[in-house]
């Protein structure tokens, strides 16, 4: 199934303790053609940026960065796999590294609000 994020909001409902994204954090997503990007702030971020490819099956690969409220700027890679609930939303299993800081890893679910 074709999947379009456009004008669709994400928020983290689970997160690594290395991560910087949180439940006060909110995605809003926008697609053109097989381009993903979103602006994001909230919780510890004051302001974030991200940019993907979205494949056939609503794969994202992207690429992200983003100012905590630490004045530190963190960049990394994450890959989300969609899955549609009984509701009818998207929810995104994530798979993450830290392109920057301790280059750690990490896994989070968001889910479309």
């Amino acid at each position: 199934m074709k999947i379009n994020y456009n004008n669709k909001k994400f928020k983290p409902v689970q997160n690594s303790e290395n991560g910087e994204t949180s439940e006060e954090t909110i995605f809003e997503y926008k697609q053109e053609e097989e381009i993903l990007t979103s602006m994001y702030s909230g919780g510890q971020i004051k302001k974030g940026h991200l940019i993907g490819l979205v494949d056939e099956n609503g794969n994202i690969e992207m690429r992200y960065h983003q100012i905590n409220n630490k004045g530190a700027l963190m960049t990394g890679i994450c890959f989300s796999k969609p899955e549609i609930l009984p509701n009818g939303k998207i929810r995104l299993q994530e798979t993450w590294q830290w392109t920057s800081g301790d280059n750690s890893k990490g896994t989070s679910i968001l889910e479309e609000i």
